[in-house]
């Protein structure tokens, strides 16, 4: 055994708990031994990857960019939607492609040098252009990047399933995204720092930037995972995936349970771009403040990571649960933020509920991933993946309509809409099957 893959080893059987005879459930033997390499390069690629994706976040930083670009405010609540829905409706038509190939990880990284061609256009966007050209054009790449993102996930999902055993998978997505949010730290802290009173687009520009170069690291790490060849039989056609998504979700009632919390759960992104524009009213527009909501983002990933991963391996059903309720106090008390006090309304207060947001954000993502791979049956996993990511899709582009209420009803009751949709998430999930 090399130098390397025995240190892999010891360090992967101190931070999972493992003994010295590794169980490895739902996975090959030949990827048992595999197991320690992979489970860091997967967590190192992530977590990388995650610095990337806040650094360009349709919650937090790309609501501030259109601000100082002078977009529409109009374009601010088509952000979220589109990153999510871009990403999850075009599943059901790729995943019988994806089946297709014995290896799956080369759809998780050609996608993602793909994300950095168009963080990099959207850069350049963000130096030359403003108004509502930026806003299109913006929109129009994210759209691109989300597309990608989507065809990832697939491949991820069914890489993870393939190369890390069954009892792990919520430890390594924890690990990804804690070592995510010490990199977002690092990177607010910069911005924090170095930006004091700025208010030119040049920083913004920069911040694109390293999004781009961040992508084809990852990638890059992620094609040094070493994947066994699955099974490629069973293919479909994208009609026939069609068909057989119908028949999964007519004859699974836990799936349709399980895409309906997943759907509700949205509200938690959803709400995110309103408590941006809560903070631009309520702690001033200067560069420097978005470092603060970056140093929380960070935080939260840091702080609440490892939890949510130990919590979604014990049980990601009832942690499915915890985060809706969570979610739904949270947004309740930004909805007041406005009318706390005022020694509370400072920037500094703001940043913990904007942290407390990204921690339930975070738990929804990491205990609906690990819930569905734990889930779905083994040959049918991508089309469960798909069939469960194109519905939530939908479910986004409604809850885009539900974000137009702003513009009617105002930021505070459209949060308490939100609000609500948590606890029916919540109420839902307690119905889910244990796995």
């Amino acid at each position: 055994m090399s130098e390397k893959k025995e240190l892999a080893e010891r360090v992967y059987e101190w931070i999972t708990d493992e003994g010295e005879l590794r169980v490895c459930d739902k996975i090959s033997a030949s990827a048992c031994k595999e197991t320690p390499l992979n489970f860091f390069k997967n967590t190192f690629s992530g977590s990388v990857s995650k610095l990337a994706e806040q650094l360009v976040s349709p919650g937090t930083t790309l609501p501030w960019i259109f601000s100082a670009l002078g977009v529409p405010n109009a374009f601010t609540g088509a952000l979220v939607p589109i990153k999510d829905a871009g990403s999850l409706l075009p599943q059901l038509f790729v995943s019988a492609k994806i089946r297709s190939f014995p290896r799956r990880k080369w759809f998780w990284v050609i996608p993602a040098w793909i994300q950095a061609l168009a963080l990099l256009a959207m850069a350049f966007t963000v130096l030359k252009l403003e108004g509502s050209t930026a806003g299109w054009l913006i929109l129009i790449l994210l759209a691109l990047y989300s597309c990608c993102s989507g065809v990832a996930s697939i491949a991820f999902k069914d890489v993870t399933a393939k190369t890390i055993s069954k009892g792990k998978r919520g430890q390594m997505l924890g690990m990804r995204a804690t070592l995510g949010g010490v990199f977002t730290l690092l990177a607010g802290g910069l911005i924090l720092a170095d930006l004091s009173g700025v208010t030119d687009r040049n920083p913004l520009f920069l911040l694109v930037l390293s999004g781009a170069l961040l992508w084809v690291i990852s990638g890059f790490i992620f094609s040094l995972i070493k994947e066994d060849k699955g099974a490629t039989s069973g293919g479909r056609s994208p009609a026939e995936e069609v068909r057989t998504a119908w028949q999964f979700w007519k004859n699974d009632a836990n799936l349709r349970r399980f895409i309906l919390a997943r759907g509700l759960l949205m509200a938690i992104p959803l709400a995110q771009p309103f408590f941006v524009i809560l903070g631009k009213e309520e702690i001033g527009s200067e560069v420097a403040n978005l470092g603060i909501l970056v140093i929380a983002a960070g935080l939260a990933n840091v702080i609440s990571s490892p939890f949510w991963g130990r919590f979604a391996d014990k049980s990601s059903k009832k942690m499915m649960v915890v985060v809706g309720l969570l979610g739904a106090l949270n947004i309740v008390l930004m909805s007041l933020f406005p009318f706390w006090p005022e020694p509370l309304q400072n920037s500094y207060v703001f940043a913990f509920l904007f942290l407390v947001q990204v921690m339930a954000h975070g738990g929804a993502r990491l205990s609906r991933k690990t819930y569905l791979i734990d889930f779905a049956p083994r040959e049918e996993r991508p089309s469960y993946v798909s069939l469960a990511n194109t519905a939530i899709g939908i479910f986004t582009l409604i809850g885009a309509g539900l974000g137009a209420l702003a513009g009617i009803l105002g930021v505070q009751i459209t949060l308490w809409v939100f609000a609500g949709l948590l606890l029916l998430a919540s109420g839902i999930g307690t119905r889910l099957k244990e796995v």
